[in-house]
């Protein structure tokens, strides 16, 4: 062991001293020291990790490099505050220091002489007032005399200043060179000399007043010759004049709109939007308000205090200010004296109506008293005008007849007026009898009250009357349709509403509309199960089918309601035959609400291509080799198969275009035969119309064109008739022209041609070899990601060890602080100590000596 330990110093004594910091003191290491991790074996592709050097020389460089780095943020993290050179230049390299210097006395130089604050005045300016320094009037030299003008303010002459100041002595005893001379005069009194001061100052007054006088004078002479002076000069514009002679520009239209802009008024903020809820509530209180005033006129409770005439003051403004209750009494007089027991009773008649009237509006809301609406403007200006010719006696008695008739008429008024409010039906028959008997704009108007004072937002249960409400509408559209005549235009107004109460409540709705067209189909089954053929629904259903295009969207690939809809007019088209005039209105009805459903999604419709071929082949004279076949349900041949052939020559030149009515639909029968030829030839023009809607719609498919053919043999064979009228024609021609000019932008649907199959070969079957130290079954991707993963793990695990090391670098730095903050505090304490025990030896051997003597 000793000698192993022997070695081990002779190999560590040639050693390399190590630095203050851990650092090598020699460049050249000891071979004897180097590290070298040899590999057992190398491996191609394989990078080598493993470093040659000195042991520890790594860890110095780390240590010196947290040292440089982490131990300086460590030791500034408690300050905030840097030191910034802002000397000029002086990092610049590309400046010499000669440019340097003489740049920075520019700067000083610069900052001197540059006014910091505009109420920083430089001492070099001399400023002035009116001509005079500043400087010198601070001086205040000039007392300023206000009794006298005198020239140069400030001074005073010594008669003054020894009058005033000297306490009259002076004057008193002064003689003058003048006096003395005189012997035989007496000396003045005090009183006579201050009347001779004051007479000597008056007089130098009026003597500087003469001198201000004439240098105005002067001045003015002196004016007026320069002014003679200068019109022989040359005239020289001014630069004001200048400045107005040259044209302006004319302002720029942006110009023009930044002043139009600065002089528009500013917006000005309003009041905020009112909700739904409180919009359905003050509707529906404002409706409770005039129900509640009505019925107080129909009864008649407000007629005389209503046309009771009140006091009006010559002071009033009309301005509806009022201060308080007007108990003053109205004067009048009969028979030459004042009438004031008709008051009182007059008073106390209307004091019990009051009352009357509070027992019996107890349930009405207090706040429907205050309505202004009093309809005190009843009263006739004819009953006026014929009152005005009565003698007196007339007169007084005229006004209770006209009060008791505009009552008895305000009542009936208020009786047959519309009432306001309404509780939501209950079933269908409560319905119609709030609407039957009424005008359209009066029905329209019930409706309205009904929806807004059963607002939902108003109570829990209005959701669900107005829901019924919508079955209910939906019903008694049906029973307009099924009148004889219909209500049109009742049907038409009532649209609105029930497109209002579909957007609030869509599903009951949607549920109510497909409940009548399931009824209505299943009454159609029905009829083809007993009977083997259905008729056309009757005009409640078209009007449904109509309606239910006008609440849902019909662009929708599949929806609930309109979905079944189109359904059902397909049906309506492919299994109900045509035996009447009736039935063909019908059918075309059905197409044009057909075309506005698919008017969107521009859908083809074979139904209605079909049955529109139809229409044109009953109407067609000559039937033979026309290439094509009928298709149900119409024939070829039969009782039916000229229906709309009109052979009338008379009544095709008397026919006009028109609309066609839905009256047809509904069981109108023609009176005569000129009229039923009318409706032939315009149920043709309405069957062309759509035709040509056709065309316009589905031109561009391409086997448009394949189905469009016996359309074509019908048309041309309609243009050969030339016995029909000329706006036919031209529509058939119209038609014809369209067809030819759409263009084939889609080509038709071909089969993919598949790629043949090739034969079977016997390709050689590759295995891949297997190499040791790699994972095997993976992609070349799954590779790639499995090498990213594994470098992140390893690049992860060593920023935590960094991480490690860093707080142990610091934890080391903390502990070396502590220490030393603990070597000086015990140093500081010994040293307390050692003083004290000194003093305490001092102090022992004073008291010694002291003891001694």
């Amino acid at each position: 062991m000793g000698k192993a330990r022997s070695a081990g110093a002779r190999r560590k004594a040639p050693g390399i001293p190590v630095g203050a910091r851990g650092g090598p003191a020699r460049p050249n290491p000891n071979p004897f020291e180097v590290k070298i991790n040899r590999q057992k074996f190398q491996v191609l592709g394989r990078k080598t990790r493993h470093d040659v050097g000195l042991p520890g020389v790594s860890r110095a460089r780390a240590i010196q490099k947290r040292t440089q780095t982490l131990l300086k943020e460590y030791k500034e993290r408690d300050k905030s505050n840097v030191f910034t050179d802002k000397r000029f230049g002086e990092y610049n390299s590309n400046i010499s220091p000669e440019e340097k210097m003489m740049k920075r006395f520019a700067l000083e130089q610069q900052r001197q002489h540059e006014k910091k604050s505009i109420y920083n005045l430089n001492e070099d300016e001399e400023l002035t007032h009116y001509g005079q320094s500043l400087a010198d009037i601070e001086k205040h030299n000039d007392i300023v005399d206000s009794d006298c003008d005198a020239d140069e303010p400030g001074t005073l002459s010594a008669e003054l200043t020894a009058a005033h100041f000297g306490g009259g002595g002076g004057l008193l005893h002064k003689k003058t060179s003048q006096q003395e001379g005189e012997e035989g005069e007496k000396p003045k009194s005090r009183k006579a000399l201050i009347e001779e001061l004051i007479a000597k100052s008056k007089q130098e007054k009026r003597e500087r007043q003469a001198q201000r006088e004439d240098a105005l004078e002067l001045t003015e002479k002196l004016d007026q010759d320069w002014k003679e002076i200068q019109t022989l000069l040359a005239h020289k514009t001014p630069k004001s004049e200048n400045r107005d002679k040259k044209e302006k520009p004319k302002p720029d239209a942006y110009d023009m709109m930044v002043r139009e802009l600065g002089f528009e008024m500013k917006a000005q903020p309003s009041n905020r939007m009112k909700t739904e809820e409180e919009l359905a509530k003050e509707e529906q209180e404002r409706l409770r308000s005039l129900e509640a005033e009505r019925l107080r006129r129909m009864l008649g409770k407000d007629d005389e205090n209503s046309r009771r005439p009140g006091h009006v003051s010559a002071d009033d403004l009309s301005d509806g200010f009022i201060l308080g209750e007007d108990d003053r009494r109205l004067l009048s007089y009969k028979d030459g004296k004042m009438n004031v027991e008709e008051e009182q009773s007059r008073e106390a008649s209307d004091g019990e109506s009051e009352e009357e009237e509070g027992e019996d509006s107890s349930e009405e809301d207090p706040e429907e008293s205050d309505d202004p609406d009093s309809h005190s403007d009843l009263e006739s200006d004819e009953e006026s005008e014929e009152g005005s010719g009565t003698p007196e006696k007339e007169r007084r008695h005229a006004p209770g007849k006209r009060l008791t008739s505009d009552g008895q008429k305000a009542r009936e008024a208020a009786r047959t007026e519309l009432p306001y409010t309404f509780v939501a039906p209950e079933s269908f028959e409560e319905l119609k009898s709030l609407l039957s008997g009424k005008s359209i704009e009066e029905q329209l108007l019930v409706v309205e009250r009904i929806q807004k004072c059963n607002h939902p937002s108003l109570a829990v249960g209005n959701k669900a009357k107005l829901e019924k409400l919508f079955g209910f509408l939906l019903e008694y559209v049906g029973d307009l349709a099924t009148n004889d005549p219909p209500d049109l235009r009742m049907i038409d107004k009532l649209v609105v509403q029930l497109y209002n109460l579909c957007q609030m409540f869509p599903e009951s709705a949607s549920d109510s509309i497909k409940f009548v067209l399931r009824d209505a189909m299943h009454e159609m089954e029905g009829m083809i199960e007993t009977k083997g053929r259905a008729a056309f629904p009757g005009l409640d259903v078209l009007i449904y089918l109509k309606i239910a295009g006008m609440l849902f969207p019909t662009s929708d690939f599949w929806h609930p309601v309109v979905t079944p809809a189109l359904v059902c007019m397909s049906q309506l088209l492919t299994k109900c035959p045509v035996r009447c005039l009736q039935d063909v209105v019908k059918g075309l009805f059905v197409c044009c609400v057909f075309l506005d459903y698919v008017s969107l999604s521009q859908r083809f419709i074979p139904e209605l291509i079909n049955f529109l071929l139809g229409i044109l082949y009953i109407a067609t004279p000559n039937k033979q080799n026309q290439g094509y076949t009928l298709v149900h349900p119409f024939r070829a041949f039969g009782k039916n198969s000229e229906l709309l052939l009109v052979s009338d020559e008379e009544d095709m030149a008397t026919w006009q275009r028109k609309s066609l009515s839905l009256h047809w639909a509904s069981g109108l029968k023609a009176q005569t035969k000129t009229e039923a030829n009318h409706t032939r030839l315009s149920c043709l023009a309405v069957c062309l119309a759509l035709v040509k809607r056709c065309v316009l719609m589905y031109g561009v498919l391409p086997s448009f064109h394949d189905i469009t053919r016996p359309l074509r043999a019908l048309l041309t064979e309609h243009l050969a008739d030339c016995s029909h009228p000329r706006e036919l024609q031209e529509l058939c021609q119209s038609i014809l022209t369209e067809m030819e000019n759409q263009k084939h932008h889609c080509q038709p649907l071909i089969c993919e041609k598949s790629k043949p199959v090739p034969l079977k070969l016997f390709t050689p079957r590759l295995v891949k070899v297997l190499e040791f130290g790699r994972k095997q079954g993976s992609s070349k991707e799954e590779q790639e990601r499995k090498r990213l993963i594994h470098k992140h793990k390893r690049e992860f695990k060593g920023a935590i060890r960094e991480i490690r090391k860093d707080n142990q670098f610091l934890a080391r730095m903390q502990l070396s602080e502590i220490m030393e903050r603990d070597v000086e505090r015990k140093r500081k304490v010994k040293q307390l100590f050692n003083s004290l025990a000194t003093q305490e030896g001092e102090w022992k051997a004073l008291k010694r000596k002291k003891f001694k003597k």
